[in-house]
């Protein structure tokens, strides 16, 4: 399926979504509709020079700090995930990318009320995202509901996965140890993306707790004995292109129906 956007853009060119695969689901019947998330991919390299042109669009904190990065590369990297950030939430919001106002959220932690909690738009509860990127690779989340993303390209993690092994679950480090060796590295990355996505998505990043909070291995992996994941979210495994691992953390509403599987749609981002 593909799906033309607005252009919404400085530029006046056109946003598109290719190769959208929404996650099967079961039909919707009343008070049996899933909660809904849409995650997209960007390929930095492929769109680099169209988002530098488009650079324009982003406010002005945004625009400090991507002069702030001493690398080229890394400056490229934030223009490029920013600007595909602004499209698609002006797309959302039938608005200009530029007109999108971003503010930060109070804190998550306990007894912290500093607004540097998860990014949001100023004025619209019903619309929350996240951003993340690795490498070559943007990913974003949109959902009615908070929202967590996160993605790893296995070269960045390198030596940290042992460190990351302590600072997991005691649960989590158990399901680890139980997999053949050839198998650890790659469950290590994958419960580490859905870790950071649940930490970015109750608004406390890394300082809320790494093994205080059990988000288990992912699906492919997880061993039958392993306890349920956070009350009221759900951890879910995108799909990552390069050998990246990639998940999904988000809150369930009210009125989702007990054991019903959100609905994740996949896309790929494209700049014109």
């Amino acid at each position: 399926m593909t799906e033309s956007l607005p252009s919404g853009t400085a530029s006046g060119r056109p946003a598109r979504l290719d190769d959208a695969v929404p996650t099967p689901h079961a039909p919707d019947g009343p008070g049996n509709a899933p909660a809904v998330v849409d995650v997209w991919t960007l390929r930095i390299p492929d769109h680099a020079a169209t988002a530098a042109a488009r650079a324009g669009i982003l406010d002005a904190e945004e625009t400090a700090r991507a002069a702030g990065f001493l690398d080229p590369a890394a400056r490229a990297r934030y223009v490029a995930s920013h600007v595909g950030l602004r499209v698609l939430l002006g797309t959302r919001l039938g608005t200009a990318p530029q007109d999108v106002s971003l503010v930060r959220e109070r804190c998550g932690l306990p007894g912290c009320a500093k607004p540097h909690g998860r990014p949001a738009v100023a004025g619209r509860t019903g619309l929350h995202f996240s951003l993340s990127h690795a490498g070559d690779f943007a990913l974003y989340a949109l959902a009615a509901t908070p929202v967590g993303a996160d993605i790893e390209a296995p070269d960045t993690a390198g030596d940290g996965l042992e460190r990351m092994a302590r600072r997991l679950h005691p649960d989590e480090r158990r399901a680890v140890d139980a997999l053949a060796p050839a198998l650890r590295g790659d469950a290590l990355l994958g419960c580490w993306v859905r870790k950071e996505a649940f930490l970015k998505g109750i608004g406390t990043g890394l300082p809320g707790g790494v093994g205080a909070h059990h988000v288990g291995l992912a699906s492919a992996l997880a061993p039958p004995w392993a306890p349920p994941g956070p009350a009221g979210w759900a951890l879910l495994d995108a799909p990552a292109p390069d050998g990246c691992r990639a998940a999904v953390a988000l809150k369930l509403p009210g009125g989702t129906a007990r054991g019903r599987p959100p609905l994740m749609r996949t896309s790929r981002l494209l700049l014109e």
